[in-house]
């Protein structure tokens, strides 16, 4: 079932001082797995300005079950783990937030 509004999956990525280079690496490889995944709309990884180690994870799924169930207990979701899991220091808090208003420039 496709919802109406697209679900947005935001994490904040602290990665461990000194990794930012070889996360971005790693993160190149991993993006290759959420964009063959089914639900899969679109994603971003932002680096904070203010504290080049954190990063922003943006990805948009078409369902919260496209992520929660179709990626995280899929093999490929392994791969991204055994990819990337280890930078991270604290752990990841992923939320889902659902679109209320939007708007851009014309």
């Amino acid at each position: 079932m496709m919802s109406e509004n697209p679900i947005l999956e935001v994490a904040i990525l602290d990665v461990k001082s000194g990794q930012s280079e070889n996360f971005e690496l790693a993160f190149g490889k991993a993006q290759a797995i959420i964009v063959s995944m089914s639900g899969y709309i679109s994603h971003q990884l932002q680096q904070c300005i203010e504290n080049p180690n954190r990063y922003l994870l943006l990805v948009n799924w078409q369902t919260i079950e496209d992520h929660e169930v179709g990626f995280r207990q899929s093999p490929e979701y392994q791969e991204w783990k055994a990819l990337l899991h280890h930078f991270y220091d604290p752990f990841p808090i992923v939320e889902h937030y659902q679109g209320i208003y939007a708007g851009a420039v014309e």
